[in-house]
């Protein structure tokens, strides 16, 4: 049982395994539905339940509709059921200009309760303030949320939540896959603003990790089947969105990521320790494009003396030994790296917040036996998830709640997300980017999503419509209540900058 809750997060947050591993998650997850078989879905169903909440210190009325919209086909015909929870501001007078939020987690197979009970929504989960869990589970008042200035609906893919295909007999082909899921999303959101009408409405998309690849490539769509432009786009800890690195580029530009992880633990030598994380890190990102991209380019070609002398810098920056870095040709993979930094205190660090610390059965090895920081997560959102939408929410179920679900295999090809978002920003001048990332998180580090907007815009002409955001935690930045509270303002701002004065028009 412990190896298939295993192999489920590995798949959900895109972490790689074997093609045996894979098999054998997809017989087990099979087994660990098949309780549904026997339920009724009901892909059109909601609740609708009305509240107060407290942000910034201003009372502030909403209701919160909960429950299964369909997605349709060509003909017209149901062919799933997307689980969302919609919550609307309700003292607003003028609906046309409030704008709205469409929210997204990843995995592929993640449901979107991360951002949900955690970030941006009217409650939070029961943590600490470094986002540890803590007993008894619960939910709490979110004094930061942005439902202040905006609504937000949550939205689970299929088979997430209590999302679920109509029939076992619908092709997954409809659902699982890059392309696949952005087509079908967009036509579901088309059909919520219809229902919910907010096509008047100021739209935003938000995703967080493989809800990056997601919101990136719906920016497009939306555009192109719906008709539906956009004012502002934020990713949350984002992929590759589609950019090939190459081999030189993909080895060096986790250096800095290394950087963050060994300053936070106390492994950098003294001088660069000193200095705070951010005047340290630049240091870092010079030294990772202008010398050892350029070396790790080279190949066998680079000078001995000269490998050394990068070996000794890699070193210096990273709190690896030069010679494990010689040993792996200047490419210390990741998994390494978590296993490595801390071996001689015993500890291991954590692959999506690597502050979180995991003790494996021995020292020895190549990497962790386990993610300390997912294990952490799931241990407090599992519980108050399932509490809240019951017993707060009002929506009831027989139905498993799917923290990760059964959507593998995931078709990965054709994946030009980035593409997809840079010509949605240059048809839509309204369009604005926000890119939010944690300094800690190895699975979607902040060098890399830094990358992402040099390669997105070679061209620098819409720069001034790019930002990005780095705060002092992991991959769910908003887990640490110093970055919760900053991240939403930060999103507070962005919607409030990107929303155009009244009549300015929409052009170059």
């Amino acid at each position: 049982m412990r190896k298939t809750i295993l192999l489920l997060l590995l798949a959900a947050l895109n972490l790689p395994v074997q093609a045996q591993e894979k098999a054998s998650k997809a017989k087990e997850v099979s087994k660990e539905t098949a309780s549904d078989a026997n339920l009724v879905f009901n892909p059109d169903q909601s609740t609708i339940t009305n509240h107060i909440t407290t942000i910034k210190g201003q009372k502030i009325p909403y209701k919160a509709t909960t429950g299964t919209m369909p997605v349709w086909d060509a003909d017209g015909k149901a062919i799933a059921g997307l689980f969302y929870t919609y919550y609307e501001r309700t003292d607003v007078k003028d609906r046309a200009s409030r704008p709205l939020v469409i929210s997204f987690n990843g995995g592929p197979g993640s449901a979107s309760v991360w951002m949900h009970i955690a970030y941006t929504g009217p409650k939070l989960l029961n943590i600490d303030d470094e986002g540890y869990p803590v007993q008894p589970y619960g939910i709490k008042e979110n004094p930061y949320s942005i439902l202040d200035v905006a609504d937000i609906v949550f939205v689970n893919p299929v088979n997430t939540a209590y999302s679920r295909a109509t029939s076992k007999d619908i092709p997954k082909e409809k659902f699982f896959g890059v392309n696949a899921d952005i087509k079908y999303l967009a036509d579901w959101i088309g059909g919520f603003v219809t229902r919910s009408d907010r096509w008047a409405s100021p739209k935003y998309l938000i995703g967080e990790s493989y809800g990056t690849t997601r919101v990136s490539g719906l920016a497009l769509e939306l555009q192109n089947s719906q008709w539906m432009y956009l004012n502002g786009v934020i990713l949350v800890s984002p992929t590759t969105l589609g950019i090939d690195r190459g081999v030189a580029a993909d080895a060096a530009l986790k250096l800095p990521y290394f950087s963050a992880t060994a300053w936070f633990h106390k492994k950098l030598p003294a001088d660069l320790q000193a200095k705070d994380l951010t005047a340290m890190l630049p240091e870092v990102e010079d030294f990772t494009l202008n010398e050892l991209l350029p070396a790790i380019s080279k190949g066998s070609s680079l000078d001995k003396q000269k490998k050394k002398e990068i070996a000794g810098k890699i070193a210096r920056y990273s709190g690896i030994s030069e010679k494990v870095v010689l040993q792996n040709n200047l490419d210390v993979p990741f998994n390494y790296f978590w296993k490595e930094l801390l071996r001689d205190e015993g500890f291991t660090v954590g692959r999506l917040d690597s502050r979180y610390k995991g003790i494996d059965r021995k020292d020895a090895g190549d990497s962790p036996d386990f993610n300390a920081e997912l294990t952490s997560w799931l241990h407090s959102f599992t519980p108050s998830i399932n509490m809240y939408i019951r017993n707060e929410l009002n929506y009831k179920t027989d139905f498993k709640y799917n923290m990760f679900g059964p959507v593998h295999p995931w078709d990965r090809s054709g994946d030009e997300t980035a593409e997809n978002l840079r010509q949605a920003m240059a048809q839509n001048p309204y369009l604005n980017l926000m890119v939010q990332s944690g300094y800690y998180d190895g699975a979607c580090d902040y060098f890399n999503a830094k990358y992402n907007l040099w390669q997105m815009d070679p061209s620098g002409k819409l720069k001034d419509r790019m930002s990005w955001k780095g705060y002092r935690s992991g991959h769910m930045m908003y887990l640490r209540k110093q970055d919760l509270e900053t991240a939403n303002e930060d999103i507070r701002t962005f919607i409030k900058n990107s929303l155009p004065k009244a009549g300015a028009p929409a052009k170059y």
